[in-house]
């Protein structure tokens, strides 16, 4: 028998995944957590809260129970919760408030993001002193629209065709160096799959974690991804959020990368407000609201895979320490807990909340200007 086609995202069979909520969440039962449960909100989920806060409902039907669901289901979550739009924040602020303190180190229930932060590459001071080092460059973010519910409180497949649609339009305003074109995963080509799959562009929606929370219900319908002529800009639609907005290319421009995701942004949110009158949805304490609390605030995460081949010989944990200062994660080249081959890590961002992202770049381009001195003071000694 021929080998059947595989289609996008079929790791978890998308196409015929059915989200359910936990067995004891879907009676409104306090859960029980085993030991090898780590999530935030596993630690501060007390019977008290959960008693108190198991039938409030957002404007979107959004219950404790589906944000939580994915948590409970999956020991090995890190935040363990999930939002179902801008309200769920402050419903559940008794659970969100110290599962953010405890993602957002020194965020406390009174900090207040800053929003309406100039994105400008102009703001930035300095440039990187020696960009050979560096590999790659990509910033990128997630942003939700205001007026649709997050993908976790969506009840029908029709928001995310709505999202699309509207995104199509936007996209289609893009000028100069943004114009591109959109591709939906309902009608791909396979040759434009295949070509999207060679340039590392193509996301699959197989995270368990996700699909625990309703990320991925009704797949492929409503997905979609766009990116300019030059793909150096991109944008996900309703991968996980809304609207991821990502900026990359080869080589160590950090400011040049910033500039054009600012652009990207501004035009993105511009062309949605000019259909709807409102663009992106917006918390008065967390600024951009996403549908994981790791992404709160900018949503951003900016970094850039760089070659220390003396550096990265005393590992990961040495290399932190170095990177510390300017709030940086170091990492292997394949992201979180992955280690470093060839002598190449990645460097980003480790805040999304309580800076701006003028604020965010910055210290990631001081940062490499030290790591890199470092590394050349290490090669003359080597």
């Amino acid at each position: 028998m021929a080998e059947q086609k595989q289609r996008i995202g079929d790791d978890m069979d998308l196409q015929e995944y059915k989200y359910e909520l936990d067995a004891g969440l879907a009676r409104n039962e306090y859960p029980t957590f085993p030991p090898e449960n780590k999530s935030l909100m596993a630690q501060f989920l007390t019977r008290e809260i959960f008693e108190e806060l198991k039938d409030v409902k957002s404007p979107n039907g959004f219950t404790l129970a589906r944000a939580i669901n994915t948590g409970v289901k999956n020991p090995t979550s890190q935040c363990g919760i999930h939002a179902g739009d801008v309200e769920t924040y402050t419903l559940f602020k008794k659970i969100f408030d110290p599962v953010i303190e405890g993602w957002h180190a020194g965020f406390k229930p009174d900090s207040k993001h800053p929003i309406d932060v100039e994105l400008d590459s102009a703001l930035l001071k300095g440039d990187i002193k020696d960009k050979s080092m560096i590999i790659s460059t990509r910033i990128r973010c997630a942003r939700n629209l205001d007026g649709f519910p997050l993908a976790p409180a969506m009840t029908s497949s029709q928001p995310k065709s709505d999202i699309q649609n509207l995104m199509k339009e936007a996209f289609a305003e893009m000028k100069d160096d943004l114009a591109g074109t959109y591709y939906s995963l309902e009608d791909m080509s396979d040759e434009i799959r295949t070509q999207l799959i060679e340039d590392h562009f193509l996301f699959k929606g197989k995270d368990k974690k996700q699909a625990d929370s309703g990320y991925h219900q009704w797949w492929p319908i409503g997905r979609g991804i766009f990116h300019n002529k030059a793909k150096t800009f991109l944008s996900w639609i309703n991968e996980g959020d809304h609207i991821r907005v990502i900026s990359m290319e080869k080589g160590g421009d950090v400011r040049g990368v910033f500039d054009r995701f600012a652009r990207a942004v501004g035009a993105v949110e511009a062309s949605v407000k000019s259909k709807r009158g409102t663009g992106f949805v917006r918390h008065e304490r967390f600024g951009h609201i996403a549908c994981c609390p790791s992404n709160l605030g900018t949503g951003l995460r900016a970094g850039v895979h760089i070659r220390l081949p003396c550096l990265s010989k005393k590992g990961l944990d040495e290399l932190q320490k170095i990177c510390d200062p300017y709030r940086l994660q170091v990492r292997g080249i394949h992201g979180e807990h992955s280690q470093i081959e060839d002598g190449i890590v990645d460097l980003s961002n480790q805040c999304r909340l309580g800076y701006s992202e003028v604020e965010l770049v910055q210290m990631l381009i001081d940062g490499l200007n030290t790591v890199i001195d470092l590394e050349k003071k290490a090669s003359e000694e080597a």
